[in-house]
């Protein structure tokens, strides 16, 4: 596959011109879209859906919001307002099944979005990787860079304790063929970033120590060259926290996209 189709994306406007309709609905989110670090995670999903062969769409510039932030910081009025205006755009593309790589997204559009008219089938991308995985469409060539490297795995709060999803995340990454360390506090037990509940956007609470840090040093504590993230909020967290700890030259903060796409010499 050449450069030009590996980084191809197609925009639900254009696939419904032609009177065809995508597998799956790529939803981007505001991270994905904006941020500059995190926008290097959507450039490798997107790489990784051509890859696979999966037909996929994006909303691009008819995507907001999805109101997650509006409705965690209290403003209910926002986020039914943003809400309600991208069921309108999903359900007049007819959208049956929606994968992100956000959890924030993913929690809203899955178990919020119902109940004011928006149904959806929503699949977090470790669990659409895990999927491709499973049914081949995804292999690591060869030997993984990754082999042998030890890879923490920090449980997103949205993705965990809100979705239940634990697995998905470490058999993406146990197909890397990695050495898999987890930290003090993981799972059910996992320690929050510090960044949920649109906590992200506020200045730090008084304290002795910013909880991002804490997080930062149960993962330092694995001795892992690697963190993996599945979360645009997290990661951001968790890189500010290797760079107060002066670790940024040996430890590296990675989405599961990345590490997959990266696996597969994309």
């Amino acid at each position: 596959m050449n450069t030009e189709n590996i980084t191809k994306v197609t925009t639900m406007a254009e696939m419904a011109a032609k009177g065809e309709s995508p597998e799956v609905l790529f939803w981007v989110g505001c991270a994905g879209s904006f941020d500059d670090r995190y926008k290097r995670v959507t450039a490798a999903f997107i790489k990784i859906l051509n890859s696979a062969g999966v037909k996929f769409a994006v909303l691009g510039q008819e995507e907001s919001c999805t109101g997650d932030p509006a409705r965690r910081a209290g403003n209910e009025f926002l986020f039914q307002m943003q809400a309600v205006s991208n069921i309108q755009v999903l359900n007049g593309y007819e959208i049956k099944k929606i994968v992100t790589a956000c959890p924030h997204c993913f929690n809203t559009l899955k178990n919020e979005y119902p109940e004011l008219g928006g149904n959806y089938e929503v699949v977090h991308h470790s669990t659409f990787l895990q999927h491709l995985i499973d049914e081949g469409r995804i292999k690591v060539k060869g030997e993984s860079e990754f082999k042998g490297k030890s890879i923490t795995y920090h449980d997103s709060c949205y993705l965990g304790r809100a979705n239940d999803i634990y697995e998905a995340p470490r058999k993406v990454l146990e197909e890397l063929d990695a050495d898999l360390v987890e930290m003090k506090s993981c799972k059910t037990k996992g320690l929050c970033c510090g960044a949920g509940g649109a906590q992200m956007f506020k200045d730090a609470e008084k304290g002795s120590k910013e909880v991002n840090i804490e997080r930062t040093e149960q993962a330092l504590g694995t001795g892992a060259k690697v963190i993996a993230s599945a979360c645009p909020f997290c990661m951001t967290m968790l890189s500010d926290g290797v760079k107060n700890k002066e670790k940024e030259k040996e430890v590296k903060v990675l989405d599961l996209a990345e590490l997959v796409a990266l696996s597969n010499g994309l």
